[in-house]
């Protein structure tokens, strides 16, 4: 559960938020005095799910808290693009006016506020609508050919599905995941990587949802590396389960294959922000490689971008990594370079190239505008 302080704070910017977007559409939209009351009502009312989302983890275990969360997820989304437009808005308002001033252009100042303030709800909500189906249709496969430098001739054409952040928890369930794991066998690959942030809870409460991903199907198996979110979640409980249910899961280690005897290291690492929770779990790329064999073509499975810094230097050809999102929609995707080298797709870094999965489910509001899901189909090529 979120820390006392951290909950104040939230609130503090929730309601900061609320007010700002209150202040700058109600007046301008010319409501009734009950479209008023309504209008303020329902601003009170957002700022109260949104955090609500996150304030019913304790009780997870109860049935109506996952439609506390997913409500409060809902309109976590909705109220993201009426802040947005809200401020953008604001910015060409500010330009119309200061242009018409210097033209000594005539406007009709309060029709234009009307519109204004009503075309910001209609986008919002058309944002919103859109993001959600976009969201919950079944990731599209994305196929990707990655040229690797020396590649031994049994290795060119090797296929690694990959999938990520899957967020299994208040919106997205065993049937969810039941359809990812068919479109996944559905592409018989050569192996199959599960970068990270698979669930957003504990495993008392999602273990039923999860357990598809046992039915994973590949000729060199299915392997899992932990991502921020199951350090969240009881990081010890879940790589219990997850192997249980029969997936490989890579931590700071790595697995020798042998694909029509030619040598593969596939390694994998903890989370990048792992020692925070767990000294003895930080993330490691050059540990996990530890007694693999020089000659080897080395791939790196690890759940954050920001390991390439690590895992380049190490002499890894290729990693795979998701928690981007691609930034999972509008404007978001904007920021998340400020804190990761790469937002999606296949990018070099040094002499190994990153690929950064979009994700396969979603987290938090469901919602993706401008960042589609996917499920990613990598082939290995001579370079």
């Amino acid at each position: 559960m979120p820390g006392f302080s951290f909950v104040l704070r939230l609130m503090a910017v929730l309601a900061a938020a609320h007010v700002y977007v209150g202040l700058r559409l109600i007046p301008d939209l010319a409501l009734t005095d009950s479209q008023h009351v309504f209008a303020v009502a329902a601003l009170v009312l957002s700022c109260i799910l949104m955090p609500m989302a996150l304030l019913v983890r304790p009780f997870s275990a109860r049935a109506w808290s996952d439609w506390v969360a997913g409500i409060g997820l809902v309109v976590m989304g909705l109220f993201s693009s009426v802040f947005v437009l809200t401020l953008l808005r604001d910015a060409v308002l500010a330009a119309v006016l200061t242009v018409s001033t210097l033209f000594s252009i005539t406007l009709s100042l309060p029709a234009l506020k009307a519109d204004s303030a009503l075309a910001v709800l209609v986008l919002a909500l058309g944002a919103t609508l859109l993001g959600a189906f976009n969201a919950r249709r079944l990731a599209r496969v994305v196929r990707v050919d990655v040229p690797i430098a020396g590649l031994p001739p049994a290795l060119h054409g090797f296929t690694i599905v990959q999938i990520s952040d899957i967020h299994v928890g208040p919106t997205i369930k065993r049937g969810y995941v039941e359809h990812i794991v068919k479109a996944v066998n559905a592409l018989k690959p050569d192996l199959i990587a599960i970068t990270g942030d698979v669930v957003d809870g504990p495993v008392a409460r999602l273990a039923t949802h999860t357990q598809p991903l046992g039915q994973l199907t590949a000729r060199h198996g299915a392997f899992l590396v932990t991502g921020n979110h199951e350090y969240y979640s009881g990081v010890d409980h879940w790589v219990a389960e997850f192997r249980r249910i029969g997936l490989s899961v890579l931590m700071n280690e790595h697995v020798l294959l042998h694909h029509d005897d030619t040598p593969l290291v596939v390694a994998g690492v903890t989370d990048y922000s792992a020692g925070v929770f767990n000294p003895a779990q930080t993330s490691n790329p050059a540990a996990a490689l530890d007694g693999a064999p020089a000659n080897a073509i080395s791939l790196l499975l690890a759940h954050q971008p920001r390991s390439a810094a690590a895992a380049a230097p190490a002499g890894y050809k290729l990693q795979l990594s998701g928690h981007t999102h691609g930034g999972q929609f509008l404007p978001w995707n904007l920021f998340v370079r400020l804190q990761q080298p790469f937002t999606a797709g296949l990018h070099r870094f040094e002499d190994m190239w990153v690929y950064t999965s979009r994700g396969t489910g979603y987290w938090g509001p469901p919602n993706r505008l401008g960042a589609p899901s996917e499920i990613t189909l990598l082939t290995l090529v001579a370079g």
